[in-house]
C-alpha cells in the first residue's frame, strides 16, 4: 500500500453517527405526528399545536433525506478513496524512467 492511508473506521463511524441521527429524526415524527393536542383545551390552541407538529414533521422529515443523503455521500466517497488508494499503490510499483 501507499503512504496515503485514511483509516476505515473513520468512514464506518461518520455512517454510523448520521443513519442514528436519521433514525432519531424518524422517530421524532412519528411522535409529533401522534401528538394529543386536545390537552392545550382551547380550540385555537389545538389547531395550532396541530400545526406547529405538522411544520416540524415536515423539517425533521427533510433532516432525515438529508442525513440519509450524507451516508450515501460517505459511503461514495469511501469507495473512491479505497480506489485512489489502490492506484497510487499500483503507480508505485511500477518501473520509473529516468530522464536525460
Amino acid at each position: 500500500m501507499s503512504d496515503l492511508h485514511l483509516e476505515d473506521t473513520i468512514f464506518q463511524d461518520l455512517k454510523r453517527t448520521f443513519s442514528t441521527i436519521s433514525d432519531r429524526m424518524e422517530t421524532a415524527r412519528r411522535q409529533l405526528r401522534g401528538t394529543d393536542a386536545s390537552a392545550v383545551g382551547e380550540g385555537t390552541l389545538i389547531d395550532d399545536v396541530h400545526e406547529f407538529a405538522d411544520d416540524w414533521a415536515y423539517g425533521i422529515k427533510q433532516l432525515g433525506k438529508h442525513t440519509h443523503g450524507a451516508v450515501k455521500m460517505i459511503n461514495k466517497i469511501g469507495d473512491s478513496f479505497g480506489k485512489l488508494d489502490l492506484q497510487l499503490a499500483e503507480s508505485m510499483k511500477a518501473p520509473h524512467k529516468k530522464g536525460k
